[in-house]
């Protein structure tokens, strides 16, 4: 019986870990897109201030800040809705409640890198942008 609960329990945590990282998959996919849409959106914002001085590193700083925010809400989200999850459920079987700490910490850590590895290309394409192309076509 130990053995079988033993591989039980092996099976059910990379069923939840395989959960977790097409979840994580999806978020990022998500964020790139959005990020992608953000940058063609704004080329007028991007060219006028690459036309007043702004360098390319500091236009990617700012479209890699804004993924890595997303995707710190996103997983602070995430962590909220599975804490209460694991909370009820605990609470309703009469177990007491438990969350590693390095749980807590991990979620939003792996979130924001997530998002900020989707937010890498929309933002070095936003750097690259030349002054000129985008005010023309504003």
């Amino acid at each position: 019986m130990l053995t079988a609960r033993s591989e039980a329990k092996g099976a059910l945590t990379g069923l939840v870990l395989a959960l977790a990282a097409v979840a994580l998959l999806v978020g990022g996919v998500g964020i790139a897109n959005t990020m992608v849409v953000g940058v063609m959106e704004r080329r007028g914002e991007i060219g006028l201030r690459r036309a007043l001085g702004a360098r390319g590193g500091q236009i990617a700083a700012q479209f890699l800040l804004e993924p890595a925010l997303m995707g710190f809400v996103g997983g602070l989200a995430g962590l909220a809705a599975g804490a209460l999850t694991v909370y009820t459920y605990a609470l309703a079987q009469g177990w007491p409640p438990s969350i590693p700490l390095h749980i807590l910490v991990a979620g939003p850590v792996v979130s924001v890198l997530v998002a900020a590895l989707a937010g890498i290309h929309p933002a070095t394409r936003a750097a690259r942008a030349s002054p000129t192309e985008p005010l023309r076509s504003a």
